[in-house]
């Protein structure tokens, strides 16, 4: 799959876009009919920990998934975005199954 990713006021070193990549493949062990993954990194300038906004947007055949989580670390974003990601494409894929 494809995972666009785009970093905003800051430039984010590779082995973060290979990480983001990993996880993001994950999905289409779920869902295989993804099309393509917008991920959006971006770092708020205040004091508290939870300053790093990870956005990711799963586009499926008919259908686009949001997922927006402010963590400590984009990696721990990942994980849990991913994990969002994956019960949303899991309870679109038994829905479509319980129609036919």
């Amino acid at each position: 799959m494809k995972v666009n990713t785009q970093s905003v006021n800051f430039n984010a070193d590779q082995k973060l876009i290979d990480f983001i990549q990993k996880r993001m493949d994950k999905l289409e062990i779920f869902y295989d009919k993804v099309i393509k993954s917008d991920v959006y990194l971006k770092v708020e300038n205040t004091s508290e920990k939870e300053n790093k906004i990870f956005e990711a947007r799963v586009s499926v055949p008919g259908d686009s998934f949001v997922v927006k989580k402010q963590c400590k670390s984009f990696e721990e974003g990942a994980d849990v975005a991913v994990s969002s990601l994956e019960r949303q494409l899991k309870k679109r894929k038994e829905k479509l199954r319980s129609h036919l």
